[in-house]
This record gives structure tokens, C-alpha cells and sequence, in this order.
């Protein structure tokens, strides 16, 4: 197993811009020259703007990078978006060390070649919600992906949190009109840089697919709803990321209010106080997220149907089956030893807002009498798992599968390969997947545990979502043959080993959270 002194090592390596010989690789863009390093055989290129500064326009719009003279090094990841925390992440997502900036508007690029082949491009959007975290992980580095499947990959920050999602269009007037879905909006800005620059990476700019794990996935799944991002991308991937609704203007200028409150702050003068000031006050609105202010967002991305905006767009949805082991139990370890009396109030400390009126103690009961062997932990890991992530899914998923004949499919996983890190501790938690798509079972070592059968789940994922950026199609060899999913057998694919295809699992589950309805937290 590989060691945290190997991960820290790792991490120093690849924080450091490499050297570069005479003749490293360069090419140019719309706003000038560009140069790059090869990583094992592939052209890689890092920190390159696709915007400005955001600074002078915060809360507002983004702008797009302007040019430049001269060659410009790209050779080193940017900083990563305003946030709190050390960033550092955790073992299941370890982030590199690099500052928070308000010039936060790069992305970085890896391709076999620079050449007019016209590959497929993966566009990855990093997870973290809507406030924190990067693309600046060990664990999304693109080289083993680009060189597998003969692809280029892109990865990208963008602005999060206040910065981003601070919705003060009825309280500041036109010149925030924006300012709820900034940081969506820098997300299509970078994909207008991959539409107009790309094809000097080799890639083809018609054939664009994002992915993205939780919070990535969740902004992939609001891109479809927004019109200003149609015919930007061809295809979509989400892990353990759904988002059926956004957050509405009145309960998001509210949020909004209680940051105001904080200082207090007016408008105009909370656009202009320092950014660390305004990372210690954002923390006074409980959610941010996007907003459905109609002029970027004019409808939930998934409620009460799916978006016909994006139906004939294929997508990949899924889910791993303990995403609750790493989402909660680092936080509150007693989760992984819990006795019957205690459950049901775990269960409300953790999904309240998810479960609305249930009963948790009618929860346990539904759990107890499905899953007789389970114990109360695999009961609270099950049900917040359901409450939390999975739920949603299938909500995203069935009304994908009611839109009408001709429409695109939806393939749906879950992943349910159990990791031996840490003993077996962590199971098939939240991110487990991460490092199975980019093919970096090294770099996760504290989610996959490394060994043989981790590089053959990676080399399943990797695979499939290569299959599915080349063709809206993920069968690949080494799967069983994955139908398209449907109301009536709602075929999944298990990702283990084997893999192996199921109709509805948890159907009983499935069918007793459909009693509740959906509403998403936040809105």
C-alpha cells in the first residue's frame, strides 16, 4: 500500500513546474502562445486562462482571458478558488498544495498530440459541492487517461461558494443580475475556450463530454438545463452528482441577507472587501448552489420532467452503494460502531433535511426487514446512502427514461466494488470512482487500496467512460452488454468483479422512498 510519505512525495512532484528542454512542446491559442512539458509520453499543459482575473467583477459575469505577448509557461497548476479550510482534502481526495485566488480562472490540458486528429475530449468538473475543493487533486491528473484512450483531457477550476453563488440580483440591482450563477457561468466559459481552442490540442470540438464526481456532477446536470451551454458538450458522465432542482431567488436572497447581516455589509461594499474578510462571513448562509433567477437558469434542470434542452445529449449516472462511509464517517467515527438505540438518531442528525416527515425509527424498520443481516452501522451507511445521494438519482433517471421516444439514453451504475483500505473500512464509499475513471489507482491509494483488483475495476471504468466519450455508448470489452436504462427493468450495471447487470437493485428501497417525493436540500 502506498505510503502518505509516497503520497506527499507525489504531491511535491507534481506541484513543482517540471524543466523543460529546447523544444518542448508549444502551440497556439485565441489569446496567444503557449508552452507545455512532456509527462510520461504526454503533452501536457497546466494553469492556462480561459478568464480574468474575477476580482473586478465579483459577483458578477465572468470575462474572458484577454492576450498575451510572447510565450506563456504553462507548466504549473493555478491556484484553486476561494475557500475555507487548509485545502488539503482528505486521504479519499487528496489536493495539492497551492494558494486560493480570486484570479482563479485556469484549466489544464493533456493530449498524445498536437495535431488535427480530432479525438474526444473529457471535460472534468471537480467536486466539493458548490464551495470548496479543486481540480488540483492527485487524483484527476489526465496523463494515464489521455494516453489510454488516445483522448484529451481537461480539467478546470472555477469560482465556488460566495464568490460564485452569492444571489444578490434583488438586493444589488442589474449589475448583480448574475451573481447567483457566477460560477456557473465561468464552467461555459471554459467550455467556449474548449469549443474555440481545442482542436490545437487534437481534439475534436464536436465531440465534448463532461463528467464530473458529486459537486461536478451536480454542475454537469444544471449545464443541461442552461441554454447558454447548448451544443457546448455532446455527452455527460455524472458519479454520485444528481441535481433535480435549483435554489429559488426568494429563499436564496435570504441566504444572501444573513452574509449582509454579518458585517454589516451593503452591496457595493461587500463586493469590494478583501477576499479573506469574505471568506470568514460567507459562512452565515446556510447553502450555496445555483439559482433559478430565469435568466441564466429558466427552469430546474429535472423537476417536474427532465430538461428537453439536453435530451438529446446520452448520459451515464451513477451512484457507489456506501457513499455515506466517506461523506459522513470521518467526521463522526461512532457511525462505524453503532448499536440499534442509537441509530435512529444518527439518522436524524445526518439526513434530516433529506427525509423530511419520515420516521427515522419506520426507516430502520424498512432496512431491518429487507436486510435482515445487516448490522445497525450497514443500516445507517444503507439508509444515508438512499437518503443523501441515491435517491436522487433514480428521481434524475426515471424522468430521463419518460422523455419521449428519439430521446438520448441514460445508462445508470452502481459501484459497489468493496475497497480493502484501512482493513475495509471505507467500502464502496463517496469518491471510491474517482480514481477508477482517470485510471490513477496509485494516486487513490486510500480509497482503492491499490493491488491487482483495483487496477482491473479501474481498468472496467477507465474503459467505459473512454467507449462513451468516443461514441455516447459505454459498452466496452470486459462488460457485460449494458442496456440503455428504462421504466420498465430499469436495468443497472454493478460495477465489481464481476460485473454483472441488475434490474432495479433495491427495488423495495427504491419504491419506499417514492412515497416520500424528492426535494433537493438547499431549495
Amino acid at each position: 500500500m502506498t505510503t502518505r510519505r509516497t503520497i506527499l512525495a507525489s504531491t511535491l512532484a507534481l506541484t513543482a513546474a517540471p524543466a523543460f528542454a529546447q523544444g518542448a512542446p508549444t502551440t497556439e491559442i485565441a489569446t496567444g502562445r503557449i508552452r507545455g512539458y512532456l509527462d510520461n509520453g504526454i503533452i501536457t499543459f497546466k494553469g492556462i486562462p480561459y478568464g480574468e482575473d474575477t476580482a473586478p467583477v465579483r459577483f458578477q459575469a465572468t470575462v474572458a482571458a484577454k492576450p498575451w505577448a510572447g510565450v506563456r509557461d504553462c507548466l504549473a497548476l493555478g491556484p484553486r478558488a476561494p475557500q475555507g479550510g487548509d485545502g488539503g482534502g482528505s486521504l479519499a481526495n487528496p489536493q495539492l498544495a497551492t494558494p486560493i485566488s480570486e484570479d482563479c480562472l485556469k484549466l489544464n490540458v493533456w493530449t498524445p498530440a498536437l495535431d488535427s486528429k480530432k479525438r474526444p475530449v473529457m471535460v472534468y468538473i471537480h467536486g466539493g459541492g458548490y464551495g470548496s475543493s479543486s481540480a488540483n487533486s492527485l487524483l484527476l491528473d489526465g496523463v494515464r487517461l489521455s494516453r489510454k484512450g488516445d483522448v484529451v483531457v481537461v480539467s478546470l477550476n472555477h469560482r465556488l461558494n460566495a464568490f460564485g453563488f452569492l444571489y444578490l440580483a434583488e438586493l444589488g440591482g442589474e449589475r448583480f443580475a448574475d451573481s447567483g450563477n457566477a460560477g456557473m457561468l465561468d464552467l461555459i466559459l471554459a467550455l467556449q475556450w474548449v469549443r474555440d481552442n481545442i482542436g490545437r490540442f487534437g481534439g475534436d470540438p464536436a465531440n465534448v463530454m463532461l463528467f464530473g464526481q458529486s459537486g461536478g456532477g451536480a454542475k454537469s446536470s444544471v449545464l443541461m438545463a442552461m441554454p447558454a451551454a447548448k451544443g457546448l458538450f455532446h455527452k455527460v458522465w455524472t458519479m454520485s452528482g444528481q441535481q433535480v432542482t435549483v435554489t429559488p431567488p426568494e429563499m436564496a436572497t435570504a441566504n444572501a441577507r444573513q452574509v449582509l447581516n454579518a458585517g454589516p455589509f451593503t452591496v457595493a461594499n461587500l463586493a469590494q472587501t478583501p477576499m479573506d474578510a469574505l471568506i470568514r462571513v460567507m459562512g452565515r448562509s446556510p447553502y450555496y448552489g445555483p439559482v433559478l433567477d430565469t435568466r441564466n437558469i429558466p427552469r430546474h434542470p429535472f423537476e417536474p420532467d427532465a430538461t428537453p434542452l439536453s435530451r438529446n445529449i446520452p448520459l451515464v449516472m451513477g451512484n457507489t452503494r456506501e457513499e455515506t462511509t466517506t461523506l459522513i464517517g470521518p467526521g463522526d467515527p461512532a457511525t462505524f460502531n453503532l448499536s440499534w438505540e442509537a441509530l435512529p438518531g444518527k439518522i436524524e442528525q445526518h439526513i434530516a433535511q433529506y427525509i423530511g416527515h419520515y420516521n427515522p425509527a419506520d426507516i430502520v424498520a424498512m432496512y431491518r426487514r429487507l436486510y435482515p443481516a445487516y448490522s445497525p452501522s450497514d443500516v445507517f451507511f444503507a439508509a444515508t446512502t438512499a437518503g443523501r445521494s441515491w435517491r436522487a438519482q433514480f428521481v434524475q433517471a426515471d424522468r430521463r427514461a419518460a422523455q419521449p421516444a428519439g430521446s438520448a439514453p441514460t445508462y445508470i451504475y452502481q459501484y459497489d466494488w468493496q475497497s480493502p483500505a484501512d482493513g475495509g473500512k471505507w467500502r464502496a464509499g463517496h469518491m471510491a470512482d474517482i480514481p477508477m475513471i482517470f485510471d490513477n489507482v496509485a494516486y487513490g491509494v486510500g480509497t482503492t487500496g491499490g493491488g491487482y483488483d483495483a487496477q482491473k475495476v479501474a481498468d472496467l471504468m477507465s474503459s467505459a467512460a473512454i467507449a462513451f466519450a468516443r461514441t455516447g455508448n459505454p459498452n466496452t470489452r470486459g462488460l457485460p452488454r449494458w442496456p440503455a436504462y428504462n421504466l420498465t427493468t430499469r436495468p443497472t450495471l454493478i460495477v465489481d468483479l464481476p460485473p454483472r447487470i441488475q434490474n432495479d437493485p433495491r427495488g423495495e428501497e427504491r419504491r419506499y422512498f417514492d412515497a416520500l417525493g424528492y426535494r433537493q436540500p438547499g431549495t
